[in-house]
């Protein structure tokens, strides 16, 4: 069987706001080529600085319902009147090419994506304490008092979800954490099956070895 056979794996990543996951996912992405990005489509404005296919694909409100009737999308949410979603499509011909995938969302898209793909590994990340969570959001300077309340609300919520996942990261030193999720990524690789797939012909000849 040729290594093109070999099935990609979708992992599914998700966190409260301020665990950190957005540095460490493109800590991965740059400590570790063969991974990609799930790229969402989105009905919202695209913002300066933004290139529509590498932030989002940005679509009309209208092709966004259409793509949606079609079942195009793995995941989707309508988020503050704006919707946002993942390509089925994309997501199951780039694994089809041996290409692993992370997608990063929310807990509730995470559930959506577990009843479509139930092989994918879902990994759920949290930082280390409640306090210093509030220390991390307080520390951006950019959110009001009471959108860091709500923010922690929120994150509350998402960590009761947390046994749902497959693998659970804490972020309390960044490189420790990026270590543990690349562990992840290098252990499905490790998996019987798809070793059985990628090296079928030295497993052949070594078992027709006399």
């Amino acid at each position: 069987m040729s290594q093109a056979a070999v099935q990609g794996t979708l992992f599914v990543i998700s966190a409260p706001s301020g665990a950190g996951k957005t540095s460490l996912v493109a800590e991965m992405l740059r400590s570790d080529e063969t991974l990609g990005v799930s790229v969402s489509h989105t009905t919202r404005p695209m913002r300066e600085g933004e290139q529509n296919g590498v932030n989002y694909h940005f679509v009309s409100r209208d092709e966004f319902e259409v793509m949606i009737g079609r079942g195009d999308f793995l995941e989707h949410a309508d988020v503050f009147g704006n919707y946002y979603g993942t390509s089925h499509v994309w997501v199951r011909e780039t694994l089809a090419t041996g290409r692993d995938v992370i997608l990063e969302i929310d807990w509730q898209g995470a559930e959506q994506v577990r009843r479509l793909m139930p092989e994918c590994v879902s990994i759920f990340i949290v930082p280390p304490s409640a306090s210093i969570l509030r220390e991390r959001l307080t520390g951006r300077g950019t959110d009001a008092p009471e959108v860091v309340e709500r923010r922690l609300a929120e994150a509350a919520e998402e960590c009761r979800h947390a046994g749902e996942f497959d693998y659970l990261v804490v972020n309390d030193q960044f490189e420790v954490a990026l270590a543990d999720l690349l562990a992840i990524t290098r252990t499905q690789r490790l998996r019987m099956q798809v070793q059985q797939a990628r090296h079928s012909a030295v497993l052949a000849g070594l078992s027709n070895q006399g």
